[in-house]
């Protein structure tokens, strides 16, 4: 079973750049591996990575087979008003996970 890390700041004054980081624990199989049989490993992948804040998206990612187990994602936003982050991955056979948290700004 996957689960998700976030950190994003609790409190922040409006226009600070705020830096939210995020991890999924996920096994990745890329598809491309054999068993000792000579069958194909099928592809287990995160396919996408949204993050939403009040419903905007502000950061989206696309992984492909090469990401690494467990991706682990930084990036960097203005703190423009109080509100919910909502972020969301997808993969193949039909996972899907959701985490979300709240900031502040004064």
């Amino acid at each position: 079973m996957a689960s998700a890390l976030i950190n994003v700041p609790a409190k922040a004054k409006r226009g600070d750049i705020i830096e939210i980081k995020t991890l999924m624990s996920h096994i990745m199989e890329t598809g491309y591996r054999h068993t000792a049989s000579g069958e194909v490993v099928p592809r287990d992948i995160i396919t996408s990575f949204t993050c939403r804040f009040n419903g905007n998206e502000i950061f989206r990612a696309d992984l492909f087979p090469a990401v690494a187990a467990n991706p682990f994602f930084s990036f960097f936003t203005t703190a423009t008003e109080s509100g919910k982050f909502e972020f969301e991955w997808i993969g193949d056979k039909g996972f899907s996970e959701t985490a979300s948290a709240s900031i502040s700004v004064e």
